[in-house]
């Protein structure tokens, strides 16, 4: 297994991890949800970022 695929793998584990970790916030709700609600769907969103760009360059890497 490549490197790339590590990479790519591990983000997708994370991205899981952090978006298990909004739905648990939201679903205990009150002050804790107001305080990290924001946080962990930033988190999200760069994840799912790093994995669309992980996913391109492994495109890319591997079509030459």
């Amino acid at each position: 297994m490549s490197i790339i695929n590590v990479l790519i793998i591990g983000a997708l584990i994370a991205t899981v991890v952090v978006l298990g970790l909004g739905l648990r916030s939201m679903a205990r709700g009150g002050n804790y949800d107001k305080e990290h609600a924001e946080r962990f769907m930033w988190e999200r969103v760069a994840l799912q970022l790093l994995v669309v760009a992980l996913l391109l360059a492994a495109y890319f890497l591997l079509n030459n």
